[in-house]
């Protein structure tokens, strides 16, 4: 049965919800890479919000498909509720591979790549909880989130050039390669969504 009246829908509560679990799972891989010992524990606890999550976006696609009237238009909000489910999906990869690939030590690399991750997922959900009623502040933030991308690709050359230019077994350099490449890509989906909250801020305008 559709329901008609857009006060009636909930998608803004579940977008939020998603970005507030995007950023716990940002800041348990900063963590993994801090307190390296426990990477397990911390993989383990992405998985379980990374499922968390997948809920929350099927419940967004059901209730889309119950829906006559949205709030915003309908394309945007699969977007959306899309582009933020890959944002979780890459973290929990990116943990997932750590212990799969027998990663023995972090780097330094990678701690700088995680750090620019919890800040611009931080910036996100700042974006998303504004997308209600402050086209302003999501302007504001995607700003902040655009900075942050660059910031992610200059540690990113970094660490693949000092791959590349001390490190000398093979096996190592591609794990390193595809965990490196797979934490800029992190970064880069976060950017997509971006693109994504300040085209319906333009629509909406």
């Amino acid at each position: 049965m559709f329901r008609l009246l857009p006060k009636e829908d909930k998608y803004f509560d579940l977008f939020n919800r998603l970005s507030s679990h995007i950023t716990e799972c940002a800041i348990l891989l900063q963590n993994l890479f801090a307190d390296f010992g426990q990477r397990t524990v911390y993989a383990d606890k992405i998985k379980g919000i990374e499922h968390q999550c997948d809920i929350i976006t099927h419940d967004i696609i059901k209730k889309l498909n119950q829906t006559f009237i949205t709030p915003i238009d309908r394309e945007d909000i699969h977007a959306l509720a899309s582009g933020l489910d890959d944002i979780v999906d890459a973290i929990e990869y990116t943990s997932r591979r750590v212990i799969l690939y027998r990663v023995e030590e972090p780097t330094e690399h990678a701690r700088k790549m995680t750090d620019v991750l919890v800040r611009i997922v931080s910036k996100l959900e700042e974006g998303v909880r504004a997308l209600e009623n402050n086209s302003e502040g999501v302007l504001l933030a995607c700003g902040g989130i655009h900075s942050l991308e660059n910031e992610g690709d200059s540690y990113h050359h970094e660490a693949i050039d000092d791959l590349f230019s001390h490190e000398t077994n093979p096996i190592t350099i591609l794990k390193m390669k595809e965990l490196y490449a797979k934490m800029e890509r992190t970064i880069d989906k976060c950017e997509d969504v971006s693109n994504v909250l300040e085209s319906i801020v333009l629509k909406n305008a």
